[in-house]
């Protein structure tokens, strides 16, 4: 059976929640789908000891601050997933789960959205689905002969499961920097990083660098001079336990090898570490291949923007990708900006559909 809805909201993590509240604050009739079985999103599937990048107080949702966490700074992630539960529940979010979405089609004025368990009809869909789903994994040579174990950032849990290994951590962003300080006291860690690793200030934390991602988003729209943004403060936010291994001598980089060998990695020059496990902590891209039907990707597989709108399908929003939705759209500050600005775009669409 087809349901209908004015608006289809494609995941349930924090930016299809901020998405949610803006859309009720207009009164707008919409839905949630979200192929969780649970709420919180991607944040109830990371590492055991990571940490937001700042404070509680400013890593809240649009309406909803986050409650700070007995004795922790910098929340972790098992708050944050506490957060969103209890923001969906207070906010009634019309959340339907888990539904796995697989494609979006154009369907005459409508969108139509195909899912697991029927399809939907609506007159705008925001793309919410982020990027965990998508780990992203370097071609370096070598890397099918390795004879360890290789695991993505998004398969790691904790040092308990590499304890008294050898361990080489690959990527000097927050992730690495967080994972390899976590594998630092009871592992053979070899940490190894494109660049040298660039910490920002002690003092600095996510707050400030929402501040330079929106700052340098306004100068580029009115044609000033690029400022850097987050690029130029830094790489990796010094939360507590990422201080404490630096300030120990525990975090120091390698640079990037230039092969896998079977029992390890080996630099240009020759020279080589054996390994059990290589953690790559490489990133990730935008998981969005529900949006192929759409067939809106250039020609290198970039989907063009305006704020969050797609330039060559305007009834869909895009939203927490990154910087090209939205000033650090992909965090829990940055994206009650331009969630709302999508739910204010929607509203004004033709029949756009109220409760």
């Amino acid at each position: 059976m087809t349901r209908a809805s004015a608006v289809v909201v494609i995941g349930g993590g924090q930016s299809g929640l901020a998405a949610g509240y803006h859309l009720r604050r207009l009164g707008l009739d919409f839905v949630i789908l979200d192929a969780q079985t649970t709420a919180g999103g991607a944040w109830q599937h990371t590492w055991d000891s990571l940490h937001l990048f700042s404070p509680a107080a400013y890593s809240a949702l649009p309406g909803r601050l986050m409650p700070p966490q007995a004795d922790e700074e910098y929340p972790d992630a098992a708050h944050v997933v506490s957060y969103l539960r209890d923001y969906e529940k207070r906010y009634e979010l019309p959340v339907h789960r888990p539904v796995r979405v697989q494609g979006v089609h154009r369907d005459g004025e409508l969108l139509r959205v195909e899912t697991d368990s029927g399809p939907w009809l609506a007159r705008a869909v925001i793309s919410a689905t982020g990027t965990w789903w998508r780990p992203f994994l370097p071609a370096v040579p070598g890397r099918g002969g390795f004879g360890g174990r290789q695991l993505h950032t998004v398969e790691y849990r904790g040092p308990q499961d590499f304890a008294g290994r050898r361990v080489i951590v690959v990527g000097g962003g927050n992730s690495g920097a967080q994972i390899a300080a976590d594998l630092a006291y009871d592992t053979q860690l070899t940490w190894v990083t494109q660049r040298p690793p660039r910490y920002l200030a002690d003092d600095i934390d996510g707050r400030a660098l929402f501040d330079a991602a929106t700052a340098r988003r306004r100068a580029l729209d009115a044609g000033r001079t690029d400022t850097g943004g987050v690029a130029s403060l830094g790489d990796i936010v010094a939360v507590p336990p990422v201080r404490a291994a630096r300030d120990r001598g525990l975090l120091t980089a390698s640079p990037m090898f230039a092969r896998l060998v079977p029992d390890g990695v080996e630099w240009a020059d020759g020279t080589r570490a054996e390994a059990d496990a290589i953690i790559w902590c490489t990133g990730f891209r935008p998981a969005l291949s529900h949006l192929a039907p759409l067939q809106l990707r250039g020609r290198r597989g970039h989907i063009a923007t305006t704020g969050t709108r797609a330039v060559d399908e305007p009834r869909l929003h895009l939203l927490g990708y990154g910087d090209w939705t939205g000033p650090a759209s992909a965090t829990l500050i940055g994206v009650g900006r331009p969630a709302r600005d999508a739910a204010r775009e929607i509203s004004a669409l033709p029949a756009a559909g109220r409760t």
